[in-house]
């Protein structure tokens, strides 16, 4: 499990982070609306209530060493229910390489989700946000095939295929209340624009999963952009933003790191801390096809 965080407040609560949580064996997603302000307690009542209550307590329970996962409050109360803690460092998630990527993916699947946000409006020029659709992003992945399995996540986990809102609402009423209609728009919107981010998520970590096992194809004077997995000094919500910036001109190769100047003064930032990038995970030509949400 792992939370998006800062994003827009939305919802009657004003929901400000999303705690994601993955099925190992299942392999399905649940996107569960929370406060980034939210205490080891608060997350362990969301898991009671969401999680426990449904599919019955974990054996395992695999996190980052979020202070909230290693608080006193959250191993005593997986203790005493016998759930045992693993633990993965950030960055290098070995404990459970496929539930970590599923994560990223999911990050990734919100992040485009929310760059279509001025398209979610009903006829009195509402946007929705986005704790009001999270429903549609879990649906629409769910739902989807995986992988692995070929078959989509809610028939291995039920044995049978949900029938989707979309499929059946009608649009051929001869009386409509606006706000239901609204709704099915909204809602219709808003299940194509997932399933449309979620093949584009996985296309794009399939890429770079394949390039990240190929020798890369750098030389100096190549413009190239730069991950900002890892840049701390740029501006905005850091799990909502770009996944690259650039592009930066490549001034001197060292073995397998690219030497390259990395001021950001034309984004509006300060200078990077540091110059030195590994071109195995940070770096993409310009020729890359990187799908973004408008794109």
């Amino acid at each position: 499990m792992d939370w998006v965080t800062a994003l827009v407040p939305g919802g009657k609560e004003n929901f400000n982070a999303c705690l994601i949580i993955v099925d190992r064996f299942r392999k399905s997603v649940r996107c569960l609306p929370c406060h980034k302000e939210d205490t080891a307690m608060d997350t362990a009542f969301l898991f009671w209530n969401n999680i426990i209550s449904t599919y019955g307590v974990p054996r395992t329970i695999i996190s980052d060493r979020d202070p909230k996962f290693t608080s006193e409050i959250w191993t005593n109360f997986y203790e005493m229910l016998g759930t045992k803690l693993l633990f993965s460092t950030a960055y290098h998630p070995h404990k459970d390489g496929l539930a970590e990527r599923m994560i990223q993916t999911m990050k990734d699947i919100l992040r485009r989700f929310c760059a279509y946000g001025t398209e979610y409006k009903d006829h009195e020029g509402y946007t929705h946000d986005l704790v009001t659709l999270l429903p549609a992003v879990q649906l629409a992945y769910n739902t989807s095939k995986h992988s692995t399995t070929g078959k989509s996540l809610s028939l291995v986990e039920k044995g049978w295929n949900p029938l989707l809102p979309v499929d059946h609402l009608k649009n051929n009423l001869l009386t409509i209340h606006n706000l239901a209609k609204d709704f099915h728009d909204v809602w219709k919107k808003a299940c194509k624009t997932a399933a449309k981010c979620i093949a584009e998520a996985k296309e794009y970590n399939k890429q770079r999963q394949d390039k990240s096992h190929m020798k890369p194809d750098f030389k100096e004077g190549d413009q190239v952009l730069v991950s900002t997995l890892n840049l701390n000094n740029l501006k905005g919500q850091k799990k909502m933003r770009d996944s690259f910036v650039g592009p930066f001109t490549i001034i001197k190769l060292i073995g397998k790191n690219v030497s390259m100047t990395c001021t950001l003064q034309a984004l509006g930032q300060s200078t990077c801390n540091h110059s030195l990038f590994k071109a195995t995970t940070t770096l993409s030509t310009l020729h890359d096809k990187i799908i973004g949400p408008h794109q």
